[in-house]
């Protein structure tokens, strides 16, 4: 007599084994990919996985070792783009036009690095909008978690639309075309990198102006360009406008020996395009200082129009020691 023994019940399970395909995320680097895995769990709802390095170039730990909170928002991208390809069909050749952002770290003391990757977990919720149905607007909210432990939330609003379409919405109105003034203008001196919580000279994109403050990003820097664009990618200005923030609200604070606050929340809408060749202002509409946080309202502006607002919350260090300064 043959006995069969019965197959197991095999349940999927996430993976962080390696990457997804690079191309799933816009992406031209493997090592700029930190979605790892996605599976379906119910309608228009997933988990996708995630890995954050122990070190990056830009997105690099501060000096007590915590992740930089923008990984949040860039892992939400990434999130947005796999699951719009993978499981909703949009096609590869497809742009993805941003409409806002927004994420809040409620347990910053979770991002601790330690001697291994984070293993960051995204519960995401898709949903379509039913009032521009031919234009693809979608919106994923997320809950974020590392081994369980949940420290923050998420949203991204975006439509995909066919190239036709976005050229169409990408010279809407009148070219954009540099002032020969602005043209003739001399570049400022960068800020040092100190100052707005990075490590390379490159890496800073702020120069003084004559107006405050305006973005001077490197457009062959190897992250926030990483691959051929045609305008100033949103996490490129969240990036200008993550520095300005880190400096400002270390500035405010001079009994403090300048140690800076930590980013743990953020919300951008995108009104417009930002344009390569122009040059890109950022203006300061409020700042508010509230007992251990601190609330900074800014305008991306580029030739006195308002291409993105962005409103910031800067917290106080629970896990900073007594009078240790350090770099975010």
């Amino acid at each position: 007599m043959q006995i069969h023994a019965a197959l197991p019940t095999l349940k999927p399970e996430l993976t962080f084994l390696q990457p997804i395909p690079r191309h799933l995320v816009h992406r031209a680097a493997m090592a700029e990919v930190f979605v790892t895995d996605a599976l379906p769990v119910g309608d228009d709802r997933f988990l996708v996985a995630a890995q954050w390095p122990r070190d990056h170039s830009l997105y690099h730990p501060d000096r007590l070792g915590f992740s930089d909170p923008l990984l949040v928002a860039e892992t939400l991208r990434q999130a947005s783009l796999y699951l719009a390809h993978r499981w909703y069909g949009v096609p590869l050749g497809h742009r993805f036009i941003g409409f806002g952002l927004s994420f809040e770290v409620t347990d910053h003391t979770a991002l601790r690095i330690g001697r291994t990757l984070l293993p960051v977990i995204l519960d995401a919720a898709w949903h379509r909008s039913e009032e521009r149905p031919r234009r693809s607007e979608v919106r994923l909210d997320v809950a974020l978690s590392i081994e369980g432990r949940e420290f923050g939330r998420g949203s991204l609003r975006f439509a995909a639309v066919d190239e036709r379409r976005y050229q169409l919405l990408r010279h809407h109105g009148a070219p954009s075309v540099t002032a020969p003034e602005e043209a003739a203008r001399p570049l400022g001196e960068r800020v040092p990198p100190q100052r707005v919580g990075r490590l390379r000279a490159k890496d800073s994109v702020l120069e003084r102006s004559s107006r405050g403050w305006r973005m001077r990003a490197d457009l062959d820097h190897a992250v926030l360009f990483d691959h051929p664009v045609d305008h100033m990618p949103l996490m490129a200005q969240l990036e200008g406008a993550r520095q300005l923030g880190h400096m400002l609200t270390a500035e405010d604070r001079p009994g403090n020996g300048g140690a800076p606050r930590v980013l743990t929340g953020l919300r951008a809408d995108c009104l417009a395009f930002a344009e390569l060749d122009r040059p890109i202002d950022l203006v300061v509409r409020e700042q508010q200082p509230h007992g251990a946080a601190s609330r900074l309202l800014l305008d991306i502006a580029q030739g006195g129009t308002v291409v993105t607002t962005v409103a910031m919350t800067w917290s106080d260090r629970s896990d900073q020691p007594d009078g240790l300064s350090h770099a975010a």
